[in-house]
This record gives structure tokens, C-alpha cells and sequence, in this order.
């Protein structure tokens, strides 16, 4: 998208569904932007997934699966997740799972880091037994790591892998939850020329350096979270190593999306967060914060989802695989905020799908992260370079 097109603003929820959605204490997991949230475009949802209640399911799942149901009732009705997901995100989803399946009653998710979630279930499982059904994370390259070590993950395919993008299966075991855009955070009143994207802010500042000093949030590479994000940008699209010479200097490394900081005033904006966290602030901001994808750039984080190999529910865990993935998982996934990549999901508003995403800023900006180790080298190499640029 060219940068002198304005955004589109997005159209108000049908009445009906933003009734359900604020019933289901999520509304403040999705938030108003004026130019940043493109919005979904209608679209025919595919035909539903039928009801557990008569027995039936897709004719592309194994003509076996009650078993896999019954399996799952018989283990009490109770799931573990360890994550690096917000409860506002995972509220529509436990709601809509429990919905399918109601002999499921109580889900327990954490907050953890985003590596934390592994680094726990090893060391639970070194020392005893790890109560972890599900983990969910989207640190790329400790997904990787873990993901090659033997006796982690269950090999467990989904179904509904066939009716997905090919990039949801992101390692053996492992599937995309959600596929999440990084933006551009600012305060309007502190930045009235809204930036489209790094190499936009970059100017910006290198105009005006002394209104930006230590005013610009930026991810620290010392957490999983930011290596992830600005070694995938840098590897994909090695110009933005120019506007890093010049936001670097002028930063302060932040281990969250900051987004507190950039909303009081503290910073000017804030490089790479993602769109979840950055949505309820937007709308509760009455115009003050705002978001961009960017146009020079848009890193698409896919958050993982696997289940342990020595799961106490296993079947259950399955189970909620298999629903993440369906047409209705992926509807809920979007209304908690983050963004579904399965197509015929219908609009939420203030959010953005995969499909806005790739309308927004062209599929050419578009920098998906890989779940691939990262080797010493390169990471010394980024590091250092990293590094350097903020001296």
C-alpha cells in the first residue's frame, strides 16, 4: 500500500454479534483504530462443523474420531496450557470449546514468557512430571529448538490441516494458532504525521532527533520475542538495517509492547508490537494512540501451538488442536483479538485478519517468521550488529 493512501476505517459490529461478544466479557480484547484497522470484508463463513451432540463431524475426519471424543470425556474434563497468551485473548475460545464439548469444565492457562513456557515444561519434566497439555508460545526459534529434542511434542496431525494454508503447519506436531502482524505504535498529539512504517518514522526522527531522544520503544533482542521479530525483518528485508541506524540510537529497549509509555507520552512511538495487545489501548484512547502496519515491512508472527508428549490429557488436547484450527476456532481466535488466517471468517471488529493483513500492505511486505533454529553464529552476528547501531 502506498503510503499517502489514508486507512480505511472500519464498519460497527452487527448489533446481534456485538451483543453476544460483550456478553462473553471480551470486548476489551479488540479495539478501535481510526487509521490503522483495516477491518475484514464479509465473506460466506464455510458450513460449520456439526454438533458433537448428534455424533457427526466433517467427512474429512477419521471415520474414528467419536473415539477420540469418548477418550477425551473419560479424562475428566480438564485441560493445562502453558502460554504466552493473554486471558483476554483465550476467553472466546475456551468459551466456544466448552460450547462444543461440554463435558469440558475447567481450562487452566498461564502467562508465561515466551520461551518460559518451554524452559518450564523441561524443567518440570526433569524433576518429576509436567501437568502441560497444550503450549502455546510464538517464539519461533525456541519452538524449533524444543520441537527437535526427542520425546517433547505429540505427533499428533490434525484434521483440519487439509483445509488450512500450508504455513499453519509450521513444524511436526506444531500448528499455527494465529497469525499476528507487528506495528508501528504512536501518540498523535506527540506525532501528528502518522508513520507508515520504519523507514517512515525513521524520518521523521532523523528531522527532528532531539524530539526523539530516548522517546522510541523498542523491543530488547535479549528476549526471544524481539530477536525473533527484528532478525526475521532484517533477514527478509535487509534496507530496514537503514532505518535501524537511526531508530536505534534514539531508543530505549522495552521487555513488553510499551504501549502505556506511548499512550502517557513517555515515547513518541513504539517498533515492533503486535496488533493484540495494541487494539484495546487504541480504543480506549479516544484518538491519542494509534497503529500502523508497516508499509516497508509487516512481520507476520505465527503463534504455535503443540501438545506434550506426556500430556495427562492428551486426548483432550487433541481435541483442542483439532478446534483451533476449525472454522469456528479460528472465528473465536479473531473475536479474542488475535488474528485467524482461515478463510470465510467472518468480520470482528478492530481487528485484523490474515486477509487484511496481506490488503493492507501487499503480500510483497509481508515478512512471515519461519519456525526454524537460529545457529550461534547468526545470532552473534545480529547481535553485534544490533549492537553497534545503538552506540
Amino acid at each position: 500500500m502506498m503510503a499517502s493512501k489514508p486507512r480505511s476505517i472500519p464498519q460497527p459490529l452487527p448489533r446481534a454479534l456485538f451483543f453476544k461478544y460483550a456478553a462473553a466479557g471480551v470486548v476489551s480484547a479488540v479495539a478501535l483504530t481510526l487509521t490503522a484497522c483495516g477491518g475484514s470484508s464479509p465473506a460466506a463463513a464455510p458450513a460449520p462443523v456439526n454438533s458433537i451432540a448428534t455424533g457427526q463431524y466433517p467427512d474429512y475426519y477419521p471415520a474414528n474420531y467419536k473415539e477420540l471424543v469418548a477418550a477425551a470425556e473419560k479424562e475428566g474434563g480438564e485441560l493445562t496450557i502453558y502460554s504466552n497468551t493473554d486471558q483476554e485473548n483465550w476467553a472466546p475460545v475456551f468459551r466456544d470449546f466448552k460450547k462444543k464439548y461440554p463435558f469440558i469444565k475447567e481450562i487452566s492457562a498461564n502467562n508465561l514468557g515466551s520461551d518460559e513456557v518451554f524452559q518450564r515444561v523441561l524443567s518440570e519434566n526433569a524433576t518429576g512430571k509436567s501437568p502441560a497439555d497444550v503450549l502455546v508460545s510464538n517464539a519461533s526459534g525456541a519452538w524449533a529448538d524444543f520441537a527437535a529434542r526427542a520425546d517433547v511434542l505429540t505427533p499428533y496431525k490434525s484434521p483440519e490441516l487439509a483445509k488450512v494454508p500450508k504455513f499453519a503447519n509450521l513444524l511436526p506436531g506444531v500448528t499455527a494458532m494465529s497469525t499476528d502482524a507487528m506495528t508501528v505504535t504512536y501518540n498523535t498529539s506527540l506525532l501528528p504525521n502518522a508513520p507508515t512504517g520504519l523507514a517512515s518514522l525513521a524520518e521523521q526522527a532523523k528531522a527532528n532527533p532531539s524530539q526523539f531522544k530516548d522517546k522510541i520503544g523498542v523491543r530488547d533482542i535479549k528476549g526471544a520475542f524481539g530477536f525473533t521479530v527484528f532478525h526475521a525483518l532484517t533477514k527478509s528485508k535487509p534496507e530496514a538495517w537503514e532505518s535501524l541506524a537511526t531508530i536505534l540510537p534514539l531508543s530505549r529497549p522495552e521487555s513488553s509492547s510499551a504501549t502505556e509509555k506511548v499512550l502517557s507520552g513517555e515515547y513518541v512511538a513504539s517498533a515492533l508490537v503486535s496488533a493484540a495487545p495494541a487494539f484495546p489501548v487504541v480504543k480506549d484512547s479516544g484518538g491519542l494512540f494509534k497503529i500502523a502496519l508497516p508499509d516497508d515491512g509487516t512481520v507476520v508472527l505465527p503463534r504455535g501451538l503443540g501438545i506434550a508428549a506426556k500430556a495427562p490429557h492428551a486426548a483432550t488436547a487433541k481435541l483442542f488442536m483439532d478446534f483451533t484450527l476449525s472454522a469456528e476456532g479460528q472465528q473465536a481466535i479473531q473475536e479474542g483479538g488475535l488474528s485467524s488466517f482461515r478463510e470465510g471468517v467472518k468480520p470482528v471488529e478492530y481487528t485484523y485478519t490474515y486477509a487484511d493483513i496481506v490488503k493492507d500492505v501487499g503480500e510483497a511486505n509481508i515478512v512471515s517468521v519461519p519456525y526454524e533454529s537460529v545457529s550461534a553464529d547468526e545470532k552473534a552476528a545480529f547481535t553485534a550488529r544490533w549492537n553497534s547501531l545503538k552506540k
